[in-house]
């Protein structure tokens, strides 16, 4: 059994990445908490944490921190399930999830609404690229990712979510400049000639969509804008900075008020399967954010293959 406060040093640890500011958080000393941290490490028999400047967790403390996480939403659970026996005020849980900026800005907040205000949960979202949310899970930081990776952690599961659609699209007037081979097709130099829309230096669509049309040796020769906005990202693209990779359900949106942005390529898209990963041993809350997430999936996203 781990020692009550020795979970809460490290946890604070985990939390602000610093001795200093998890001393200043439990109100106690920086010796006591380095104390603390080398105990648990003692009667663990391996290091858990790397210290430095920012201090990190090793593999073994990425698994303690997960199981600390994950005690703390069950320990939530049950005091929410006394104070409504007992007639007291209901508690709001908060679950930490990692969620792509797409499926964010399309169904997955309205696809859980209902859950977190019936089950009074509060989110707190860390917002990261689809191939790169699983770190977060992995890091013991968030109870639930949104990924595409297929592969299930040891102690957690993958489920299918299915297909998020997304089409290279620009306006008009860079669609007929990016068509300059014969019978309109685009070519190698046309799209070097126009920047491409990047999210951040994560995003890897662009690069999937020109390997689909050119080859590999394409992938990484070719000009970019960085823009890490969603709003903005699409913005660029209606005023013609270049061409992007942008989902159904954003096309969808955006309603006949906006510049219109047509397909660069007729008919070329990149669909990327995306999964919900969790924690076999789920605390009750987390359990409803869970099928709520999976239903949400079920209607806004195609089908798995």
């Amino acid at each position: 059994m781990i020692d009550q406060r020795q979970a809460q040093a490290f946890l604070a640890i985990a939390e602000h990445r610093s001795f200093a500011a998890a001393a200043q958080q439990l109100s106690i000393s920086l010796a006591a908490v380095s104390l603390r941290i080398r105990a648990m490490e003692a009667a663990m028999g391996q290091r858990l944490v790397v210290r430095g400047k920012q201090v990190r967790m090793t593999a073994a403390g990425q698994v303690v921190l997960a199981h600390l996480k994950q005690v703390e939403l069950m320990q939530a659970d049950v005091l929410a399930q006394l104070a409504a026996g007992s007639g007291g005020a209901s508690q709001w849980r908060s679950l930490a999830v990692a969620v792509n900026a797409d499926s964010l800005a399309t169904w997955f907040l309205p696809g859980v609404e209902a859950a977190m205000r019936h089950y009074q949960l509060v989110l707190d979202i860390a917002m990261d690229d689809q191939d790169f949310t699983h770190a977060a899970l992995k890091s013991g930081d968030v109870s639930g990712c949104v990924s595409t990776l297929a592969e299930p952690l040891r102690g957690c599961i993958a489920q299918p979510l299915g297909l998020m659609r997304y089409h290279c699209v620009a306006r008009a007037d860079v669609v007929a400049v990016l068509r300059q081979g014969a019978n309109g097709q685009v070519t190698r130099k046309s799209m070097r000639q126009i920047p491409a829309i990047i999210f951040n230096r994560r995003d890897g669509l662009q690069d999937a969509f020109l390997r689909m049309q050119f080859g590999a040796d394409m992938a990484a020769d070719y000009p970019k804008h960085f823009i890490p906005s969603t709003e903005a990202y699409e913005m660029a693209i209606e005023q013609g900075w270049g061409w992007g990779m942008v989902s159904s359900q954003q096309l969808t949106k955006r309603g006949t008020h906006r510049p219109m942005l047509q397909d660069v390529v007729e008919g070329a898209v990149v669909d990327v399967p995306l999964y919900w990963h969790h924690w076999e041993r789920e605390a009750p809350a987390a359990q409803r954010l869970t099928k709520a997430v999976v239903e949400a999936a079920r209607h806004a996203l195609l089908p798995m293959q």
